[in-house]
């Protein structure tokens, strides 16, 4: 894996260059992604090539033929070669025995930094089981619990959105907090401070994108009935993995209040699905083989129930748009629904804010590993 920066831009050349790059050059644009551009010149080498504004990232099965696209887009453009790639748009890349390990230490450490935390006391979780965040309401006395400068919970809130890219133990910490944006509070602030101590316990904790062959790929999809004290509206987390390796995940609020726990679980299989769908097309793209379903780990037995029995009742009229999807896939035979134990639901993590030692356990689960102690952060 390669990383490029394009030294010199001329005025709007960059789109028109690399559409020329994928005409003469038989690149294509990938259907699922548009930033990226994948040439396949023989039927068992490929070279795929990430762009993000002035930075590109090659990579490919075939060291020759990346040598012969550097070559070209140096013809093209004055071009700098970063060599094998260490870092890109703020994440750390090493590289071990192990596999391919993930990280943003620097961008945690520098976050830290600018919070003015560096010597505070770290948290060992980033969100409290107990604290419960409302959004701001007008009262006699509400305005003195207002920020006087919103702005700096936004750029913090922000920051945190895209550290979640390495770091999946503050997803739902972050998507509770960035519900406050417009009007927050001095609650609200203190929440997110906190969030950023406990970063400073392990900065450094990363995902290890593991180097054994197995491919195959497995979801767990959980949801939070009635999770938000505002709206009561539940909150859907999923995850996916890749053998051992953590490869995308979720944690996100529902768009509509969910009248019973089934129903949330439901939304939120419905969603993991659609992701599945999503990856499933992009391992086709790259050309890797995955003839198996997809196990789908789900620790609502109803929820299963209703996916798997061809008869629709008169409760689940309201959610038949996700029934028909889910069964479609399951019929198919593109997934397939295994019950799991909540106590065994990896998910929990994206769904709700757990304690210290469910915390590590689901951490170590998840496979995620901190390089500069050589431990998992389920064994530290």
């Amino acid at each position: 894996m390669i990383t490029v920066r394009i030294v010199l831009k001329l005025a709007a050349v960059n789109n028109w260059s690399l559409f020329q790059m994928d005409v003469h050059n038989a690149f294509l644009q990938g259907d699922l992604d548009e930033e990226v551009y994948m040439s396949i010149p023989f039927e068992t080498e490929f070279v795929l090539v990430l762009v993000y504004v002035d930075d590109l990232l090659i990579t490919g099965n075939s060291e020759d033929r990346i040598r012969e696209v550097k070559d070209y887009l140096h013809r093209q453009f004055k071009i700098k070669d970063l060599g094998e790639i260490k870092y890109f748009l703020g994440i750390e890349i090493a590289r071990s025995q192990k596999g391919i390990i993930l990280s943003q230490r620097k961008y945690v450490l520098d976050l830290i930094s600018d919070a003015g935390l560096s010597g505070c006391r770290p948290l060992s979780v980033p969100m409290g089981q107990n604290l419960k965040l409302r959004a701001f309401e007008e009262g006699k006395d509400a305005e003195k619990d207002l920020l006087r400068e919103p702005e700096r919970y936004r750029r913090l809130i922000g920051r945190l959105i895209y550290l979640t890219i390495t770091r999946p133990d503050i997803s739902f910490s972050v998507q509770v907090l960035s519900q406050f944006m417009q009007t927050p509070t001095k609650m609200h602030m203190g929440a997110a401070l906190g969030v950023v101590r406990y970063l400073k316990q392990n900065p450094g904790l990363g995902i290890l994108l593991s180097s054994n062959e197995d491919l195959k790929v497995s979801c767990f999809c959980d949801s939070y009935w009635g999770a938000c004290a505002t709206t009561r509206r539940s909150v859907t987390g999923y995850l996916l993995k890749m053998g051992d390796s953590l490869i995308t995940w979720k944690t996100k609020k529902q768009s509509t209040v969910s009248r019973s726990s089934v129903e949330a679980e439901y939304r939120a299989l419905g969603a993991a699905v659609s992701e599945i769908v999503w990856v499933k097309g992009l391992l086709e793209d790259l050309r890797v083989c995955h003839p198996q379903p997809v196990r789908v780990f789900c620790d609502s037995k109803a929820a299963i129930h209703i996916a798997s029995n061809p008869v629709f009742h008169e409760r689940t009229k309201h959610i038949e748009i996700d029934c028909h999807f889910v069964r479609e896939k399951l019929q198919s035979g593109l997934i397939s629904l295994i019950h799991v134990k909540s106590s065994n639901q990896e998910a929990n993590i994206l769904t709700k804010a757990v304690g210290y030692d469910s915390q590590r356990k689901m951490l170590s689960k998840l496979g995620t590993i901190n390089i500069y102690s050589s431990k998992l952060e389920g064994e530290c």
